[in-house]
């Protein structure tokens, strides 16, 4: 079967965020197991658990990994080893997304005559360094039998922020959408460079998710969405499945965007 994944190792960065456990969930209805890592214990230990009572038959490691500091990725990367375990599949979802709703005014932090070049650094270096550096360390050992790279990106890596949909003096920050334009880079560049080794690489962009954001909010994004909506939390999970299977086997260096057409417009 081509979405089957028995017997292989997906490695999830930002596991314990909000569609880590969804992109955990959809590898293993596929028959894979799963290598969660996070900077939250708490979250990932429940995370952990839900999934232990959900796939009871699954493989379910938890680690405790920092995608900005290589020493951290090398840890985890040795421990694995030492499990003789493969990371078959590797998806960079690590990221800070710093939330604009209607009861808290970033307007300081996140305006661009503003952003703090301390803010600048420690985005860019979780959503889109650490990414550079997981691939580095998990892809380089992909070269001895293969593997997929999936980088989650956004709807925001083809377009820019529409800043009156936050309201006044509330800004989505620059960080993100560079982040995000990034990752289509760090994409591209790695289908490229591994392409002999069997290594695919591609990015998901999903567009907006529902997660008790302000009525005036959503109300505003739901014009700017063809379908009128935005995704379910679960929505995500078959093109996870897709993109990290020999579904996909002969595609790489593409970015999937889903977004209920938000990026046609």
């Amino acid at each position: 079967m081509k979405y089957d994944l028995k017997n292989k190792f997906c490695l999830i960065t930002g596991a314990a965020g909000l569609l880590g456990h969804e992109h955990a969930r959809a590898i293993l209805e596929i028959n894979g197991n799963v290598i969660l890592t996070d900077l939250n214990n708490r979250k990932i230990l429940q995370l952990q658990k839900k999934l232990k009572n959900e796939f009871k038959d699954k493989k379910i490691f938890i680690y405790f990994m920092d995608v900005t500091k290589i020493k951290s990725i090398q840890k985890v990367s040795k421990n694995l080893k030492k499990k003789k375990i493969h990371v078959d599949v590797l998806i960079n979802n690590a990221a800070i997304d710093s939330k604009v709703n209607e009861k808290n005014n970033l307007l300081k932090k996140n305006k661009f005559e503003n952003i703090s070049l301390k803010t600048w650094n420690k985005e860019i270096n979780v959503g889109l360094t650490g990414s550079m550096l997981c691939s580095q360390v998990f892809g380089s050992l992909m070269k001895k039998k293969g593997g997929v790279i999936l980088n989650i990106a956004s709807d925001l890596s083809v377009i820019s922020p529409k800043q009156s949909l936050y309201g006044n003096n509330k800004k989505k920050p620059i960080t993100y959408s560079v982040i995000k334009h990034g990752l289509i880079g760090l994409t591209k560049y790695l289908a490229t460079y591994w392409p002999t080794k069997k290594i695919r690489c591609n990015a998901l962009s999903p567009g907006g998710v529902m997660n008790k954001q302000g009525k005036k909010f959503l109300s505003k994004l739901k014009s700017e969405i063809p379908m009128k909506r935005l995704a379910y939390q679960n929505e995500y999970k078959s093109a996870i499945q897709f993109l990290c299977s020999d579904a996909s086997s002969y595609m790489t260096g593409h970015n999937l965007i889903i977004d209920g057409g938000r990026s046609i417009w």
